[in-house]
């Protein structure tokens, strides 16, 4: 059976009149070399980006990914982090770097948010991930820093590494 491709129109504070196309199967059909631990869903409930990234744009995305989510009901508050620092730089930052394009204004989260869903762009998935596998160098300094289990060791690199999807939880 084909897949039915969808037209996703996005209108929210950072986009408007952004329209992308559904080509693969939610959750399914990744790059081989991309292989996250965790979903959007998993990230938003244990708690990333002090809670402030998606409150704009959840109607983009299933409801049931924010049924659980730790999400700031004003400013944000990285109390709600997992690990409850704050592991982000601020917009400005990854703008100068360059890290944002404009089809993921929000940048990698947005963009593994879509990726996840079904939206594929090859050249800007390949370019994400291969930051996404850059980040492995954290979980190398975890483990060599870290007794295994001690979630408070090195709390905001395990934070960047859940925004990021990967699960600190066990190393």
């Amino acid at each position: 059976m084909a897949l039915k491709k969808r037209i996703i129109t996005v209108n929210d504070k950072m986009q408007r009149g952004y329209r992308y196309e559904l080509t693969a199967p939610v959750g399914r059909g990744f790059n081989p070399d991309f292989e996250p631990e965790l979903t959007p869903a998993e990230m938003l409930k244990l708690g990333v980006f002090a809670g402030k990234y998606m409150t704009d744009c959840a109607r983009e995305f299933p409801r049931t990914w924010f049924a659980r989510a730790k999400l700031a009901k004003g400013r944000r508050d990285p109390a709600l982090n997992l690990f409850g620092v704050d592991a982000s730089q601020p917009l400005s930052v990854w703008r100068a770097n360059g890290w944002i394009r404009p089809c993921d204004p929000r940048g990698w989260f947005q963009w593994y948010c879509r990726y996840y869903m079904g939206r594929r762009l090859p050249q800007e998935d390949a370019r994400q991930i291969k930051r996404w596998k850059a980040m492995r160098r954290h979980l190398a300094q975890i483990r060599a820093n870290c007794e295994a289990g001690d979630l408070s060791c090195r709390r905001r690199q395990r934070q960047a590494l859940l925004h990021w999807a990967y699960d600190t939880r066990k190393v």
